[in-house]
């Protein structure tokens, strides 16, 4: 009998322990799952006879040894920060590791010893970093087999809600770490066009966006991560003329955000005093002219430059900025209390569903001749518990995991999935979780 140990149970968790679960009674498994909240990972094992529950705090150390030990193989969904640890064990105990987060250079350190012990340390098998990379040098190697020379890769991904959940003016709500949606795309993004670097800064990035359209999805926006400069190296495409990365969002979305990111709102770099007694209306008053006699709305809309009866100030007012309630938050930082703000609207309801999208757009030459193929993908969640969220970046975890446990995946030392041996076995069993790509060619 193999033991697989979960170090996390939160809710990324769902899909991935579900799946192990049902798989564990045919491979002869025993599933230890290992979490701060104990009720938590008992109803995610449902009282299944091979999970097993374990209370533990990642920080215990001997206690994260122990488990550690009797395992063949640890899935680590904790804080990146805490992936290093965990994998210096799993080497000096001989155990496989399987984490969906980005492989850190500290991960990357350990590749030798990891081939010395005969374990991988699989790293990036989620859905953004994922299924992305799995999908895409697919079609990559395809077309390099056939002699197409790659010149343009574009690359998008976004979690949003499902169309029969879409119920309010922003088409937005959270599926995953509000934290993160509040700060992303802060500091410089970078890409590649036509052989020309280009730099978006901060301030701009909510206003340089481009539109796409879904087959049966219809319309939506990206705009640029964070560094999509690094990804030549990872796909062995240096020197391609043009490389973006971007993030969907449904058509409006960011002209929106952009009011927050302008106004000031997204910052995480200070607190605020006597931010608890402070209200939201008094929070967004705060970064204005300070003019007394005229309604904050009309100052907001007079900064932005916007139409006060826009449908952007419609969406604003949607929020409940402008309400006199108490934020109540201590110290807090202006991201912060947006964060809180956007939680009482943002989240998923009861009956609700996600929805995931990627789409990757490639150009290609060969014999003097140019076509265009688009990949893409749309997974919508079965329930608030088991999120197309939790599927995207679960399962693909969970199958590696099965794959490396019965020895069809059988590379050693620090890996991502960008090599065939992983992702075509991985990207054919998705394809019974109705996780497929739609392709287009088409000539240019």
């Amino acid at each position: 009998m193999k033991r697989v140990l979960v170090l996390g149970a939160g809710l990324s968790a769902s899909s991935l322990i579900k799946y192990l679960l049902e798989n564990s009674e045919k491979h002869d498994w025993k599933i230890a799952i290992a979490d701060v909240d104990l009720d938590r990972v008992m109803k995610k094992i449902d009282k299944h006879p091979n999970g097993e529950a374990y209370l533990l705090d990642a920080a215990d150390t001997d206690g994260l040894d122990k488990l550690i030990e009797i395992s063949d193989l640890v899935i680590s969904l904790l804080p990146a920060s805490m992936h290093y640890p965990v994998a210096k064990r799993c080497v000096d105990l001989k155990k496989h590791m399987v984490t969906a987060s980005y492989v850190s250079d500290e991960m990357k350190s350990l590749n030798e010893e990891a081939k010395a012990a005969g374990v991988i340390l699989l790293n990036e098998i989620g859905v953004d970093p994922g299924i992305d990379h799995m999908s895409a040098m697919q079609v990559m190697d395809k077309m390099k087999e056939k002699g197409w020379e790659l010149e343009f890769f574009e690359s998008s991904t976004g979690g949003l809600v499902a169309p029969e959940s879409d119920n309010n003016p922003w088409n937005y709500k959270f599926t995953w770490n509000p934290r993160n949606v509040v700060l992303a795309g802060q500091g410089i993004s970078r890409f590649i066009r036509n052989g020309k670097l280009k730099f978006i800064p901060y301030h701009k990035l909510f206003e340089r966006v481009q539109e796409m359209e879904i087959p049966d999805f219809g319309e939506f926006e990206y705009y640029a991560n964070r560094d999509s400069l690094k990804y030549r190296k990872v796909y062995n495409i240096e020197g391609i003329p043009t490389i973006f990365r971007g993030t969907i969002r449904r058509k409006g979305y960011c002209e929106a955000w952009n009011c927050f990111v302008q106004l000031g709102a997204t910052d995480d770099s200070y607190t605020i005093e006597s931010s608890e007694n402070m209200t939201y209306r008094e929070f967004i008053n705060s970064f204005l002219k300070f003019e007394e006699d005229l309604p904050v709305e009309d100052k907001l809309a007079a900064y932005l430059n916007i139409d006060r009866n826009s449908e952007i100030m419609k969406k604003l007012e949607w929020l409940g900025i402008f309400e006199e309630k108490a934020i109540g938050l201590k110290e807090a930082t202006p991201a912060q209390i947006l964060q809180q703000i956007l939680e009482t609207k943002w989240s998923l309801d009861p009956e609700d569903k996600d929805m995931i999208v990627m789409r990757h757009r490639f150009h290609y030459k060969k014999d003097g001749k140019k076509k265009e193929v688009t990949s893409s993908m749309v997974t919508i969640g079965k329930d608030t518990t088991h999120t197309a969220m939790s599927i995207t970046v679960g399962v693909p975890a969970a199958i590696a995991a099965k794959l490396i446990l019965i020895e069809e995946i059988t590379c050693t030392g620090v890996h991502i999935p960008i090599r065939k041996d992983i992702y075509e076995p991985v990207l054919k069993e998705l394809e019974e979780y109705g996780i497929l790509f739609k392709e287009i060619e088409q000539d240019l």
